[in-house]
């Protein structure tokens, strides 16, 4: 029988790196940048945040709980951060092509993950090709006291570490700022048109680069939710899978909403595990079919969406360009 109890928790625990990763692509791609970079901010996000909880863990006699939390956390923003500024300085400042410079920044990324993380793995002297931080796991992942007691709906509510409601709890307010507040309406007029929020005032440069730096610090903790939560602490080269180009697959789901982020990213990670509990016998033919349903649940997505003519379902007007004053 389909197990819903236990489905559903690994189904938020699976969503919630694509939650992070298309928030912060959502934010992104509201100032018009369309940054493809995503996969490569979120693998840099993952192996800094692993690199300062290394240094921590392997030189603290005892952890303290809050700087073996926020070690990992500031190390995954800065460096989730300096993504976002050469992305920009490419785009914005030098008006490099967006499509062109965003899949150079996420093949960067995985280089520098896999470098940085291959050198970890020498300095740990470990057997495997990989770096187990269980002590940082257990503090990042701790769920709530009481998630036990209560016996499904403390399984299926409260049984996740702080991150992945940090998750939700990022996705509304920034739902909330985008559609109510007047920075929120800014940023829509940057990526509506940027000449005309230029002309009334409005600092093209100042948003673009706001909004993207903040959308790859956002999409960075996916990453790192992804080790120090999903992956139990443990860092493995090659270990993130398409994760970082189904959350791009998700900001055009969601119709570049950040609050339908939440139910998405969930639906999209039941998807990805949907073959673990449907039985199949020995039959892997149809296990590996199952495999592939979250692809053409995407391309299905793909096809709907371009044939809705409805302007509030469609992306940002000037996403994808650069912007020239000098044209205005």
């Amino acid at each position: 029988m389909f197990d819903i109890v236990a489905f559903i928790p690994r189904a938020v625990v699976q969503g919630i790196p694509l939650m992070f990763g298309c928030v912060g692509e959502t934010i992104t791609e509201k100032s018009g940048n369309l940054n493809l970079g995503t996969p490569g901010i979120m693998y840099v996000g993952g192996i800094c945040g692993v690199i300062g909880a290394f240094f921590y863990e392997h030189n603290a006699t005892k952890m303290v709980a809050a700087l073996a939390i926020l070690i990992p956390i500031l190390c995954c923003l800065a460096g989730s951060l300096l993504m976002g500024l050469i992305y920009c300085f490419l785009t914005v400042t030098l008006r490099a092509n967006q499509n062109v410079t965003g899949l150079a920044m996420t093949t960067f990324g995985v280089g520098i993950g896999n470098f940085f993380g291959g050198s970890l793995i020498k300095l740990s002297g470990a057997d495997v090709p990989s770096i187990a931080l269980s002590r940082t796991h257990g503090f990042i992942s701790a769920t709530l006291p009481f998630a036990k007691n209560w016996g499904w709906v403390g399984k299926i509510f409260f049984s996740y570490g702080f991150l992945a409601y940090m998750a939700i709890v990022l996705a509304i307010v920034l739902a909330v700022l985008i559609s109510k507040s007047k920075m929120g309406l800014n940023l829509r007029a940057v990526g509506e048109s940027p000449a005309t929020a230029d002309a009334a005032g409005i600092n093209v440069t100042k948003y673009k680069y706001f909004a993207t730096c903040i959308g790859a610090m956002i999409a960075g903790l996916g990453g790192l939710y992804y080790v120090m939560d999903f992956a139990s602490g443990v860092w493995s080269n090659d270990a993130f899978g398409d994760r970082g180009w189904l959350a791009i697959a998700l900001v055009i789901f969601t119709i570049w909403r950040p609050g339908h982020s939440i139910w998405a990213s969930i639906l999209f990670g039941g998807l990805c595990i949907l073959h673990m509990f449907i039985p199949t016998g020995t039959n892997l033919a149809v296990k590996e079919l199952y495999k592939g349903i979250p692809y053409v649940v995407t391309i299905i997505v793909l096809i709907f969406t371009s044939l809705r003519n409805r302007r509030e379902d469609q992306p940002p007007a000037s996403l994808g360009l650069s912007y020239f004053r000098e044209d205005r």
